[in-house]
């Protein structure tokens, strides 16, 4: 395929300038958004209140024009608040589909670990195959589709755990942080006249976003690169220190990130340092130590940088 061409490029450097306007500081972050929304996965952002999650994904739905939903989630969310609920109509004397708010293509599910864990297994399906069941019929979401959700850590009041088989359908997890002096200032003269994204200008539609997802599968992957990922798995699943490493599926998520991100730095192929860069976003919520190691100070990040050391880079030899 080709690197992307001068429209490519303009729309991508135009939806970066957008989410960058509202999300000040955070280039690195708001690469690796437009890098899970290109590859088509679903991102799971963990902070603090108060850094700009919220803020970042209702920046790229506002620069998409497509449909958006957002759900407020907490203890009282109910299963089929999201997915919605067959309703019976005694004029036509059946059952009617009314559809939640996951109908959609970008759907934000803000505080996700508030929501009781039933709930949250609502969004199961919609994450993994694009359709929810209800009352024993499939219903398929719209295409695109791509969960966003925020969380707070989980020792925050009124937090749960997200199970594993979730975090497994996240293809990526990061973090904003807080800003730096001089980036929290300029944040305090940039809403002097009002938000950001009451400011924002869409840029593309849904259909530009497929194209573009669709040009990322064609970004080549080398056989030298793609036993590269498959050995840094499969070594986060004979450390010593990991109880469970990286699954099958979270393979396929690193090497589907590493075509959008060396798409979106104009390259038509991967290079083995796109693979390290994105794994620790990728591998890092699914990896679980021994308690030991946890105890002994390890971390996912130190034990994905011992895997680094042990795995060896594939080198293009130039004839």
């Amino acid at each position: 395929m080709d690197a992307p061409g001068m429209e490519e490029f303009t729309l991508l450097k135009q939806l970066k300038t957008n989410l960058e306007s509202c999300i000040l500081g955070k280039q690195a972050e708001v690469e690796l958004l437009l890098t899970a929304v290109l590859a088509g996965g679903h991102v799971l952002l963990e902070d603090v209140p108060g850094t700009g999650k919220t803020v970042l994904i209702k920046a790229l739905a506002k620069s998409v024009q497509g449909q958006f939903r957002r759900i407020q989630c907490n203890p009282d969310l109910l299963p089929t608040d999201i997915t919605g609920v067959a309703i019976y109509h005694p004029k036509e004397e059946t059952f009617m589909f009314r559809p939640g708010p996951v109908m959609t293509n970008i759907l934000l599910a803000d505080e996700i670990n508030r929501a009781t864990t039933k709930t949250q297994s609502a969004l199961l399906e919609a994450m993994e195959e694009h359709s929810v069941t209800v009352d024993g019929d499939c219903h398929a979401l719209p295409e695109p589709f791509i969960l966003l959700a925020t969380q707070n850590p989980i020792d925050f009041e009124g937090t749960y755990v997200l199970p594993e088989a979730q975090l497994d359908r996240f293809m990526m997890k990061f973090s904003l942080g807080y800003p730096d002096h001089e980036t929290e200032k300029k944040m305090l003269f940039s809403q002097a006249s009002g938000h950001p994204l009451d400011r924002l200008e869409p840029i593309a539609d849904v259909r530009r976003i497929t194209d573009l997802q669709q040009k990322v599968r064609q970004v080549h992957v080398d056989d030298a690169v793609a036993d590269y990922v498959v050995s840094i798995a499969r070594k986060t699943r004979e450390h010593s220190s990991v109880f469970l490493g990286a699954s099958p599926r979270a393979t396929i998520a690193l090497l589907q990130a590493s075509k959008a991100f060396a798409y979106i730095r104009e390259r038509e192929y991967v290079i083995p340092d796109d693979i390290k860069f994105l794994t620790p976003y990728v591998f890092g919520h699914r990896m679980i130590l021994h308690s030991e190691a946890r105890i002994e100070g390890m971390t996912v990040e130190s034990v994905l940088q011992s895997i680094f050391q042990q795995v060896r880079v594939p080198v293009r030899l130039e004839k």
